[in-house]
């Protein structure tokens, strides 16, 4: 069987472990899961300014949005896997922009509808609260655990006319979220890649 990409975008509030996840979706599935970096830390990390001004705020989410879309084209043009594990994806961008929605799809140049279609599948693990055990040691993370909450909440609401959408609440377990986080990719692998993991040599007949 020859893989056709399909995309899956993990999603989340700030502080909602997306970082563990993934790390545990790295070693658990066979080498036709890609997990894509995220694009937001892939700038921030590299020096793009983030000032707190609305221009440069703006200017952050149409980068973020274009780092996105090629790193997920790169992922599929190479057809070398059968999901493409997208850490955020093109729709967060409007959660985080702070005019209206719909200038947002203009200055990208396409339409909420068409970046919802990009991905057949959506995972949004949810931001605990501060009683909850809410995370802010992450250099790259800004928000405060009521801040954070809201933006949970607009990550929510920008996904919500998605059709296949998997909505993971806070757990006292963290494992709790892993699996059920696995479970929902699982649902949209290929026959031929459940069951496979890293480093098993039943890997090879997965093509």
């Amino acid at each position: 069987m020859v893989h056709s990409p399909r995309r899956i975008a993990l999603t989340g509030g700030p502080g909602a472990g997306k970082t563990a996840v993934l790390e545990v979706i790295r070693q658990s599935f066979c080498r036709h899961v890609r997990v894509l970096p995220e694009a937001a830390s892939v700038l921030f990390q590299g020096g793009f300014p983030r000032r707190d001004t609305a221009p440069n705020r703006s200017g952050a989410q149409r980068a973020i949005y274009r780092v996105q879309a090629e790193l997920e084209r790169i992922a599929v043009e190479e057809q070398e896997s059968a999901i493409v594990l997208c850490d955020r994806g093109t729709v967060d961008g409007l959660a985080y922009w702070q005019r209206p929605p719909e200038s947002f799809w203009t200055e990208v140049g396409t339409t909420h509808a068409d970046e919802l279609a990009r991905y057949v599948a959506v995972i949004h693990l949810r931001t605990p609260a501060a009683s909850q055990g809410y995370d802010h040691s992450n250099p790259v993370r800004r928000e405060t655990a009521e801040e954070a909450a809201l933006l949970d909440e607009r990550i929510r609401e920008v996904w919500a006319a998605h059709p296949n959408r998997t909505i993971i609440d806070p757990a006292d377990s963290f494992l709790h979220k892993v699996e059920a986080t696995l479970d929902a990719i699982r649902r949209e692998l290929p026959a031929c890649c459940r069951g496979h993991g890293p480093g098993r040599s039943s890997d090879d007949d997965c093509v």
